[in-house]
C-alpha cells in the first residue's frame, strides 16, 4: 500500500510540475503521444531575445516515459554591428542594413554610402573570394575531390546535405559554394588545394592585397569564422574583380543545381531569391549570415541602364537584405542621375 501512495505522490509532483511549467510565460512544453520528446524548436519571440531549449527533462511519475522539455528565454547574439551602434544610423531610404554602398561599375561614382568603412565579419560573402582563388588557379574541374570529417563545420555547428565521404568534382563543389553557401563544399576546396588549406588561406589574403582591399582578412575558406572581415568598399572591388570571370557569373546566378550522391539526387538552391526574379538583372552575387555578421548580400546588377555594384552588410533580418536592395533600385529607377547620399553612425565603428 506504502508503495502505491509514494508512486501517486508522484504523479501528482509531476503533473504539478508540468502545469506550473505551462502556466510560466517562458516555459514550453511538448511530448509525442509515445512519449518521445519532439524535436525542440525555436519561439519567435522579440528581436532581442529568443526562446531555446535547455533540454530539462521532469519526470511525470515512475511509470511512464513522458518527459517535458522545458525552454528558457536567452538573450540573441548581437552582431558586430549592433554592438557598435551602426544600426542608430538614419538613412532617406530607410535600409534595414547597417552597412550600405552602391557604385557605378563604369564610372566608380559613389550613388549611396552608409558605414561604407567599418570593418564587419563577412560570413558566406568570404565564399567570393574562395571561388576567385579556385577559378584563377585553372586547376581540373573534374578532378574527384571527397568530402571528409575534416570539412565538418566545428565552429558553428551547422549541418550540410553534403555527407562525409561524398565525393564530387571539384567544378560542382565550386558550383554548390557559390551557389548554395555550401560550407563544407568550400572547406573542401580550401583544403584540397595544393599545399593545403594554409596555403589556400594565404592566397586568399594576398589576393585582396593584390586589389587594394586593405580592411580585409581572411583566416578559412566558408565565412562560418567572425574572424573573416572586411568593408563594403572592400567587398565592392572584390565585387568587381570577380565579375570579370565569366565562371563565377555563371555559377553565382545559377537558380538550382542537381546533384547525384550515391543513389539519392539532390536539387540545391540560389541562396538568393532574386535571380529568379524577373525585375531583377543580375550579374553576380552572393549571400552570408552568422550572428556575428547579420545578413549580408553583394551583387552586380544593371538598373536604369546602369551597371552597379551593391553591398548591404548587417541587416537586420532575414529578408531585409532583399528588401534593401528592392528600395535602392526603386531609387536608383526614380532618380538615375541622384547625388551621392552619405551616411555614417554616430557610434564608434568596428574595426577589425
Amino acid at each position: 500500500m506504502s508503495h502505491q501512495i509514494f508512486n501517486r505522490a508522484l504523479q501528482i509532483v509531476g503533473f504539478l510540475a508540468l502545469f506550473t511549467a505551462l502556466a510560466a510565460p517562458v516555459v514550453h512544453a511538448e511530448t509525442s503521444k509515445r512519449g518521445i520528446v519532439k524535436k525542440p524548436h525555436v519561439t519567435k519571440t522579440s528581436v532581442s531575445k529568443r526562446v531555446v531549449s535547455t533540454h530539462k527533462r521532469v519526470r511525470f511519475s515512475a511509470h511512464t516515459k513522458h518527459r517535458a522539455v522545458i525552454h528558457a528565454v536567452v538573450p540573441a547574439q548581437p552582431s558586430f554591428g549592433q554592438v557598435a551602434g551602426l544600426h542608430s544610423a538614419q538613412d532617406p531610404l530607410d535600409l534595414k542594413s547597417s552597412v550600405a554602398l552602391v557604385i557605378d561599375q563604369d564610372t566608380h561614382e559613389v550613388l549611396f554610402r552608409k558605414n561604407d568603412h567599418a570593418v564587419l565579419p563577412i560570413a558566406s560573402l568570404t565564399k567570393l573570394m574562395t571561388g576567385v582563388i579556385i577559378s584563377g588557379a585553372k586547376l581540373p574541374m573534374d578532378e574527384l575531390i571527397t568530402v571528409t570529417q575534416d570539412d565538418v563545420d566545428t565552429e558553428k555547428h551547422s549541418s550540410s546535405r553534403l555527407r562525409v565521404g561524398t565525393t564530387l568534382t571539384r567544378g560542382k563543389l565550386l558550383h554548390l559554394a557559390l551557389m548554395s553557401s555550401e560550407n563544407r563544399a568550400a572547406h573542401a576546396l580550401g583544403r584540397t588545394y595544393p599545399g593545403g588549406l594554409a596555403t589556400f588561406v594565404s592566397l586568399m589574403n594576398a589576393k585582396a592585397k593584390v586589389l587594394g582591399m586593405k580592411d580585409t582578412r581572411y583566416v578559412e575558406p566558408t565565412g562560418l569564422s567572425s574572424s573573416n572581415q572586411s568593408s563594403a568598399q572592400d567587398l565592392a572591388t572584390l565585387v568587381n574583380a570577380a565579375y570579370n570571370d565569366p565562371i563565377l557569373r555563371e555559377l553565382t546566378t545559377s537558380t538550382g543545381f542537381q546533384v547525384a550522391v550515391g543513389n539519392r539526387t539532390l536539387q540545391f538552391n540560389n541562396t538568393n531569391r532574386l535571380v529568379k526574379n524577373p525585375a531583377w538583372d543580375i550579374g553576380l552575387q552572393k549571400t552570408g549570415f552568422i550572428n556575428e555578421a547579420g545578413q549580408c548580400m553583394v551583387m552586380q546588377t544593371k538598373i536604369a541602364g546602369r551597371k552597379l555594384i551593391m553591398v548591404f552588410l548587417d541587416s537586420a533580418g532575414k529578408l531585409s537584405r532583399l528588401g534593401d536592395a528592392e528600395r535602392v533600385r526603386h531609387w536608383v529607377e526614380s532618380q538615375p542621375l541622384v547625388g551621392t547620399v552619405k551616411v555614417t553612425a554616430a557610434a564608434k565603428q568596428v574595426e577589425g
